[in-house]
C-alpha cells in the first residue's frame, strides 16, 4: 500500500506543477488527482475490510480447533465409558445386581457423552466445529475477494499517476473504470454479495 500511496503523492504534486505551469485551461491533471485521492481512500477503507476479513478468519480458525478438541475430549471419555462397561461385563456375565448397576450406568454416561442438549455432547460438538469451519471458510474467502480490490485500487492508481506524467487520457479512464469496479467489488465483499 505504501507505494502506491507514494505513486499517489507523486502524481498530485506533478498535477500541483502543471496546474501552476502548464496550460491555463487544462484541468485533466487537476481532476485525476481528485481521482487519485478517491483512489486512495477507497484503498484504505478496502484494507481495513480486508484486515477485518483476516481477523474473522483466524477467530474462527481457532473456535474451530477448540471445538474439534472438545469434540475429541467427548469421544475418548465416552469410549472409555463404553470400554468399562465392557470390561466389566465380561468379568461377569450373570452379573449380580449390584455390577449391572455399575455397566449400566457406565453406558448411560457413555449415551450422555455422544448426545446430551444440555451439556453438548459429542454429536452436538461436531455439529458447532462444522458451523465454525463454515464461517472460517466464508470469512477465508470475503480476506481473498478483498486482497483483489486492494490489487486492483493500487494499479489504477499506479496508472491514474502514469496517466498525469505521460498526459494519456486513455489511462485516466482505464485507471477510472479499474477503481470503480474495484470499489464496486468491495462493496459487494462488504455487504455479503459474493
Amino acid at each position: 500500500m505504501t507505494e502506491a500511496l507514494e505513486h499517489a503523492k507523486e502524481a498530485m504534486e506533478h498535477a500541483h506543477h502543471l496546474s501552476q505551469h502548464g496550460e491555463p485551461h487544462d484541468t485533466f491533471p487537476r481532476n485525476v488527482a481528485i481521482m487519485v485521492a478517491v483512489l486512495a481512500a477507497t484503498l484504505a477503507i478496502a484494507e481495513i475490510g480486508g484486515k477485518a476479513a483476516q481477523n474473522a478468519y483466524l477467530t474462527h480458525h481457532v473456535t474451530a480447533s477448540d471445538d474439534w478438541a472438545f469434540y475429541q475430549a467427548k469421544n475418548i471419555r465416552s469410549n472409555l465409558y463404553s470400554l468399562h462397561a465392557d470390561l466389566l461385563e465380561s468379568l461377569s456375565p450373570a452379573a449380580d445386581p449390584a455390577l449391572r448397576k455399575k455397566i449400566e450406568a457406565a453406558r448411560g454416561e457413555a449415551r450422555r457423552l455422544d448426545d446430551d442438549e444440555k451439556t453438548r455432547g459429542r454429536k452436538q460438538a461436531g455439529e458447532r466445529a462444522r458451523q465454525s469451519e463454515e464461517a472460517r471458510e466464508h470469512a477465508f474467502h470475503r480476506y481473498h475477494l478483498y486482497e483483489f480490490v486492494v490489487g486492483a485500487l493500487q494499479i489504477a492508481i499506479v496508472l491514474s499517476s502514469v496517466s498525469i506524467v505521460s498526459r494519456m487520457k486513455p489511462l485516466a479512464w482505464l485507471a477510472g473504470v479499474l477503481g470503480a469496479g474495484a470499489a464496486a467489488g468491495g462493496l459487494a465483499v462488504a455487504f455479503n454479495l459474493v
